[in-house]
This record gives structure tokens, C-alpha cells and sequence, in this order.
């Protein structure tokens, strides 16, 4: 084969595995957009009150939906693990306070921080850990329930720890707890944006009167 062909071919090969890494990065960058979340100054363009605020709770909605919450908030007596929400192991139960029964309590192994460890596996990276930590209560449970229904739940004092509104937009705008989130340790995928982002979404949601996605 002549030296002008090979450098032909070696050119085509190297402008296909070019093309093939922008294809990647974009697939890279739409996937990152994907995982943002929009500042609550995004909705201001909908002019009808309802309507914004259906939009800004969806928005919210990436993190209320996520794994990282929905986990510490099932629908039984056992905690879920991991972005496939496996049940918590070792097997674990709520006990009657929501933080894990006699011999077994949440704190035995989640302590007041973020513990990083030698990796047994490459899927855990460390221990997580807040001083608060403890399941959701079982009235609050968002396991397997559409956005709307969490959203007609958070509204609910019989269902929310009998919290107002204004109470409900400052648990999740500073709660140091819901915050771990964003900081939820090594090897763990953080719920989308930040808390500062997501109170505000939260609180022009509240401002705008508070109206729900359909169920």
C-alpha cells in the first residue's frame, strides 16, 4: 500500500475517533444539563400564578424525586439504599422513633459526618453521616408516589409533622439534614443544584400559592 493511502486511512481514523469523543462530550453535556436544576428567576416568564407554580415544584421535583431523598423516605419500615433504592442492608427497621430499633439504631453506623473508607467494593466508598440522621416518618413516606401526591402530602400538617407552609420552604431551604444531599459522600451521586437553589424554588413555589402537579 502506498505511503499516500496509509496516510489517508490513518487521517480518516483519526477525524472518526475525534468525532466519536465531541460525540461523547456532548452526550456528557446534555446528560449534566439533564441533571441541573433551574433557578426559581427561570419561571418568571409564566405569567399565570398556577401554572408557575406547578412548573417550579416540578423543578423541585428533581430532588424531591431522587434517590438520595426518596431512600430516607419509604413507604415501609425499611430504609433504601443506592440510586437503584435496593433495601438498606444490612437489613435495618425504622423502630418506633424513625431511628432504628434497640441493638440496631441508625447511629450505630452513621455517625455525625461523611466517613470515608478502604473500599471492600468499588460501589462503597464511605459511610454516610449527619448528627440528625433517621428515616422520614412514616407519614411522609414518598416511596412509589407521583410528584403531585408528595407535593398534596408536604401541604398537609396531618402528613408533614403539622408544619405551616413557611415551616415546610425553611425545613428544605436550610435543614442541615436535607442538605446532606448535596454532600452525601464518596461514590454517591448528590441530588441536583444546590440547597440554596432549591429553597428558592421552594419558597416562590409557596409564594405563588403553592398549587400542585396533577396526582
Amino acid at each position: 500500500m502506498s505511503v499516500s493511502r496509509l496516510l489517508f486511512i490513518a487521517g480518516l481514523s483519526a477525524a472518526v475517533a475525534a468525532a466519536a469523543g465531541l460525540a461523547a462530550g456532548v452526550s456528557a453535556a446534555q446528560d449534566h444539563t439533564a441533571a441541573t436544576l433551574k433557578p426559581a428567576s427561570d419561571f418568571e416568564q409564566i405569567t399565570d400564578k398556577t401554572a408557575r407554580a406547578v412548573a417550579l415544584f416540578e423543578e423541585a421535583g428533581k430532588v424531591i424525586q431522587h434517590p438520595r431523598c426518596v431512600n430516607c423516605h419509604p413507604a415501609g419500615d425499611k430504609p433504601l439504599q443506592g440510586m437503584g433504592m435496593h433495601p438498606h442492608q444490612p437489613p435495618v427497621a425504622r423502630g418506633e422513633a424513625d431511628i432504628g430499633m434497640p441493638g440496631m439504631m441508625c447511629g450505630t453506623c452513621h455517625g455525625p459526618a461523611n466517613v470515608d473508607v478502604v473500599a471492600q467494593a468499588e460501589t462503597i466508598k464511605s459511610i454516610p453521616g449527619n448528627p440528625a440522621w433517621h428515616l422520614a416518618p412514616i407519614e411522609m413516606a414518598w416511596e412509589g408516589r407521583s410528584l403531585g401526591q408528595i407535593c398534596e402530602q408536604i401541604k398537609d400538617p396531618a402528613r408533614n409533622g403539622g408544619k405551616t407552609l413557611d415551616e415546610i420552604v425553611e425545613h428544605m431551604a436550610h435543614d442541615d439534614l436535607v442538605g446532606w444531599g448535596w454532600d452525601p459522600g464518596a461514590g454517591r451521586e448528590s441530588v441536583p443544584g444546590t440547597q440554596e437553589v432549591f429553597g428558592e424554588l421552594m419558597r416562590r413555589w409557596a409564594a405563588d400559592g403553592a398549587a400542585c402537579p396533577k396526582a
